[in-house]
């Protein structure tokens, strides 16, 4: 389904942006375009946006990262 029609942004393009981290509609628009022409679609995009936006890292949270073996 389209959200925003003016720069054929979808649904699932909005859901991809926020699994890819996007938490603020200033930072949808700059990633897909969406609500930069005439607005309209900001409010059901920001709506989106939260509902399928991952949960944030909480403070001082421990991240693993993959282990490389190096080329020695």
């Amino acid at each position: 389904m389209f959200v925003c029609i003016c720069n054929g942004v979808t649904d699932s393009q909005i859901r991809q942006a926020a699994a890819a981290g996007c938490r603020e509609v200033s930072e949808l628009t700059m990633r897909t375009g969406c609500g930069a022409t005439c607005g309209s679609c900001l409010d059901m995009a920001g709506d989106l946006l939260r509902s399928h936006a991952a949960p944030a890292q909480p403070a001082g949270a421990i991240y693993e990262f993959p282990l490389i073996a190096s080329a020695a």
